[in-house]
């Protein structure tokens, strides 16, 4: 059995929430590359063939509720939902309950009840004995309009006739088609013998038929979910679990004496149950116009849930709402997120989903009102609204958990706040360095992967910044941290280290003898994901030596040096990674016997991002492997080559120009040569293909492939491909990027 209980799911990226579902079973390989290529989302021409007029598709958050436990099985609740907290809220609840035995839940039947209405009676009483006398007659007829529906054990159970008053004086019938709709909701199925039989009821009682449809109060769709909290874990740090416990109980009580408060309590029991019926494809409005309708329906306006203390002081919540969703037929076959979202629940039948959304529902309202007896509603919506904030404001990865707590702190959680943090903050942040002593650039390859190492040019762009060294001096040997890797090394730790190698390689050409000094490095760039880490490394770490001891490297030195580290840890490199971290300029490369840099100086930069995949990029690996190919195949390998140089040469001067049209075919000519010498991925590979479809009007992966990144030209398009990769797991930066604080 799958367990449901992930611990700190919140604290990962999107990307390990896919993938942590993926190795617990919640997800397929095929549902979790859906996910991250972002192929789950409906797209507008699927959308088209579902409403009518439509322009485009609507997106709203797709979270999971991990912790629940229902009638001993665990399960991971998918809810579509705009409102902050709600996810995180209902997870914790669901948490809580496992530590007892978890929701028991029960759908004992679940029809779907068709209406008639008869008028225009000649006599009310004998048309509804003629009725009664034909039950069975009618329940035939109503059966023969689905017979399959029969044929799988459902379909039509009873017939209920009801006498009604209209405000005319009139009287009049409504007859009640109860129908088992097996695991679809029914809507369409109920309507259509609702229409089917309305002439024949209408020739029995003598009358005229008026409406033929179905009626959303399905209080034959009764469900009833439980749970028991210990009280000694409803304690906070300031109150006693009977506290905590005698105010939810009073909230509750609350509820059931006013309908206002009960209006509230309710439309919380829904944010649960709307949110689960969304992200499987289920008719939401349907779902609430039940829940309120069967809260009003006798004895007034009455809250859905109850909660008491049972014979041992715990805490015990009911719940009975009617809930009538389905798991087949609607528009389901036409929205891949609903399929991917009930493949999530594991559900096998609508029933079972009907008692998960109840479950849901008593989740979400034992938290609102615990929220409410203890700290207020307003503390967890703060800092998810503050999150929302940051979010809207597009402050980067670096600074968006700083903003998020001044904030908080603040109390004044608004966009323009938000900016002006960012503001303050990237001043700050641009002043400390200014100095070029221990900055290093990243790079991104536009054209001219692998041909460079054979003495073809490259085409090339900087990621300004992208990491920094900080030198204390200390007693012991040199060291260096990355806290961003979480990784220390330490010369003459043994064992095999690339980076100490690195470090000893750089301590010996600089001559800076036994001093010791351990050095702190902040870097932007992930790990192994063809963006030049190792080269911005070791570039960051000379120029920080060099200005602690005042060395007076040139940037000549600084590369020459940088490409020595560069062949410890990849063989037999271009060396276009350590000149783009030194020179920190758009570029030209080429390295045929004598290294020849031709800088670009462009009047933008050009607008890519750089979507990274979850596949680390081995460089010496990639490189390793193209010369074994190149060595069985050398003629054909120098044509590809040659063709990746015109390109190279060619895409330089469409982005002089800004022809990034142009550009654009380029690099997706190059991506197609880059994977016939077999250095592309098929991950890599949806990536481009999701850049595409997302308006990049060229994609490529950059650096040496295997895995590691791709990177997207988007000139009318940057924020709907940043957006979508997202959506899709994936990390992403764009040249503006200054994430090193």
């Amino acid at each position: 059995m799958n367990d449901s209980r992930i611990s700190g799911l919140y604290r990962k990226t999107l990307g390990e929430r896919i993938d942590e579902l993926e190795r617990r079973g919640f997800l397929s390989a095929a549902d979790a590359d859906s996910l991250r290529t972002g192929q789950s989302v409906l797209a507008a021409v699927a959308a088209d063939k579902i409403i009518e007029n439509v322009i485009g598709v609507f997106g709203l958050p797709l979270g999971i509720a991990p912790n629940f436990r229902v009638n001993g099985r665990d399960y991971l609740v998918p809810m579509v939902v705009e409102e902050p907290s709600i996810v995180a809220a209902v997870s914790d609840a669901a948490r809580l309950a496992r530590s007892g035995e978890g929701f028991a839940a029960e759908c004992r039947e679940s029809l779907l009840a068709g209406q008639i209405h008869v008028t225009a009676l000649p006599n009310v009483e004998e048309s509804i004995a003629a009725l009664a006398a034909a039950k069975a007659e009618i329940l035939e007829l109503a059966d023969g309009v689905h017979p399959r529906l029969k044929q799988r054990g459902a379909g039509v159970r009873d017939i209920e006739i009801r006498r009604l008053a209209l405000a005319s004086g009139e009287e009049a019938i409504a007859v009640h088609v109860l129908a088992d709709t097996a695991d679809a909701m029914g809507a369409n199925l109920v309507n259509t013998i609702c229409e089917r039989i309305a002439p024949r009821l209408a020739e029995i009682s003598g009358g005229q038929s008026a409406l033929r449809i179905l009626t959303n109060l399905t209080d034959r769709s009764l469900v009833t979910a439980g749970v028991r909290y210990e009280r000694a874990r409803l304690a906070t740090a300031t109150l006693a679990g009977e506290a905590v416990r005698d105010g939810i109980i009073l909230a509750s009580e609350i509820a059931a004496a006013d309908p206002y408060r009960a209006a509230t309590h309710n439309k919380g029991i829904m944010n649960g149950i709307d949110a689960l019926a969304v992200a499987t494809g289920n008719d939401w409005r349907a779902i609430e116009a039940a829940a309120h309708a069967y809260a009003g329906f006798r004895n007034g306006y009455r809250p859905l849930t109850r909660w008491f203390a049972d014979a041992d002081g715990n805490l015990v919540g009911k719940i009975t709402v009617p809930i009538k969703p389905g798991i087949v037929g609607g528009t389901l076959g036409a929205n891949p997120g609903a399929r991917l979202s009930l493949a999530i629940t594991g559900v096998r039948s609508a029933k079972e989903l009907a008692e998960l959304m109840a479950v849901v529902g008593l989740a979400q309202n034992f938290a609102a009102i615990r929220a409410l007896a203890t700290t207020g509603i307003q503390r967890g919506h703060m800092r998810l609204h503050a999150r929302s904030v940051a979010s809207s404001a597009d402050i980067p990865a670096s600074l968006f958990e700083e903003v998020v707590d001044a904030l908080v702190a603040e109390g004044d959680i608004k966009v323009w706040r938000a900016r002006e943090m960012l503001a303050e903050r990237h001043a700050d942040w641009a002043a400390d360095v200014s100095s070029p002593a221990g900055c290093a650039a990243g790079k991104v390859i536009l054209l001219g992967e692998h041909a460079a190492v054979y003495g073809r040019h490259a085409l090339a762009l900087p990621i300004p910044n992208a990491v920094r060294a900080n030198i204390e001096l200390r007693d012991g040997p040199l060291a260096l941290t990355i806290p961003e890797w979480r990784e220390s090394h330490t010369i003459g730790a043994g064992g095999p280290d690339r980076v100490s190698d690195a470090l000893s390689l750089i301590g010996k050409r600089l001559n800076i003898g036994a001093r010791g000094f351990e050095i702190e490095l902040h870097t932007s760039l992930p790990r192994g994901m063809g963006l030049g880490s190792s080269a911005a490394i070791a570039v960051a770490i000379i120029r920080a030596i060099d200005s602690q001891f005042e060395l007076g490297l040139e940037d000549a030195d600084v590369n020459a040096l940088a490409f020595e580290c560069e062949q410890l840890a990849h063989g037999t490199p271009s060396g276009i990674d350590n000149a783009v971290a030194t020179y920190a300029e758009p570029m030209l490369f080429r390295n045929n016997d004598s290294l020849t840099i031709e800088t670009l100086d462009l009047a933008e930069l050009p607008p890519v991002i750089v979507a990274c995949s979850r596949e680390i990029g081995l460089t010496h690996e990639m490189v390793r492997s193209v010369r074994r190919r190149h060595a069985r195949q050398p003629k054909r390998y120098d044509a590809l080559f040659d063709e990746i140089d015109e390109m190279s040469r060619q895409g330089a001067q469409a982005l002089r120009r800004r022809d990034y049209v142009v550009l654009g075919d380029l690099m997706n000519i190059c991506q197609g040569l880059l994977n016939a010498i077999q250095v592309s991925t098929p991950e890599l590979e949806a990536m481009v293909s999701l850049a595409r479809k997302s308006g990049a009007v060229g994609a490529k992966l950059t650096g040496a492939g295997g895995g590691g990144s791709i990177v997207a030209l988007c000139p009318d398009s940057a924020a709907s491909v940043r957006d979508r990769f997202a959506a899709a797991g994936y990390r992403t930066l764009t040249l503006e990027d200054r994430n090193v604080g």
